[in-house]
């Protein structure tokens, strides 16, 4: 990845986890935080913080023309570290956000040893997940559908694959890192059926990725929930770890004329589109 001059590398270790909803960035954040060496959760507000700095530093701000691209990166690579500042400080940091697969040139620049974590899933499974959170509850309603109450499963997919929806957002995020410049070196295409079927090779791949000791997990006794978070975007259960990892095997709650829409977009899949060489577990 490229540098921005005046880059120095950190004392802590940064590294990314991204990709799509419902594909195992919560899962992977709840294994790796149990290795005391690293900091790792849930979606965190950083990424948008970063994004409020950057257009307040840019031409929108008549005053911009006093931030050089020096500062400007200063700016961001300081918010980066003082926001994982503190007694908590953790060798090696994980920051999660779907933003980042969107933002690897930026990643390079402010962090050059950085690496991203691109969780995925074949794409009609996540619809079909996000789909059953949506009737565990019904007789609520959620913000990821603007609170809507007059929905249904059709009006529902179309929200969330819009490109600004949900999934549709983050499935092109992660399509616009995988087939970027920035890939080769700094971006791992960590699939959900591998995590969930074989955690312990998953993980080992994870480790070798990042370049860090191995630290022998306990993949029957996790630990993650982000109730209020969760509550708070009526959709309970969506960041909630089961404490064993395990494949959960089942057939769709989808339409099949939508599950089949969708079943071939599994763009990691097919090696001829892999000219990065990425490395996919």
């Amino acid at each position: 990845m490229s540098t921005v001059p005046g880059a120095a590398k950190a004392s802590r270790k940064f590294h990314f986890i991204s990709g799509m909803p419902r594909s195992g960035s919560t899962l992977l954040a709840a294994i790796l935080k149990q290795n005391p060496r690293f900091r790792a959760g849930m979606t965190s507000p950083l990424a948008d913080i970063m994004g409020a700095v950057i257009a307040e530093a840019s031409s929108k701000n008549d005053f911009s023309f006093d931030v050089s691209d020096d500062r400007r990166a200063a700016l961001l690579r300081g918010l980066v570290e003082n926001f994982y500042a503190g007694p908590e400080a953790a060798d090696v940091v994980f920051d999660t956000s779907r933003l980042w697969c969107s933002r690897m040139q930026l990643l390079g620049a402010l962090f050059p040893e950085a690496k991203v974590i691109a969780c995925v899933r074949q794409l009609p499974w996540v619809l079909d997940s996000m789909e059953r959170l949506v009737r565990m509850q019904p007789t609520g309603v959620s913000k990821v559908f603007r609170f809507d109450t007059n929905t249904t499963v059709y009006s529902r997919i179309q929200a969330l694959t819009d490109p600004r929806g949900m999934v549709g957002f983050a499935f092109q995020a992660t399509k616009d890192a995988f087939y970027g410049q920035y890939a080769p070196g700094h971006l791992l295409m960590l699939t959900y059926e591998s995590l969930a079927r074989d955690p312990a090779a998953a993980m080992r791949a994870v480790y070798r990725f990042i370049d860090e000791p191995w630290f022998e997990h306990d993949f029957d006794n996790l630990e993650y929930n982000a109730s209020e978070f969760d509550d708070r975007v009526g959709m309970p259960g969506l960041h909630t770890v089961r404490p064993k990892v395990e494949a959960d095997e089942r057939g769709t709650i989808l339409p099949h004329e939508i599950f089949s829409r969708f079943v071939n977009e599994s763009f990691w899949l097919d090696p001829k589109n892999n000219v990065g060489k990425v490395p996919i577990v």
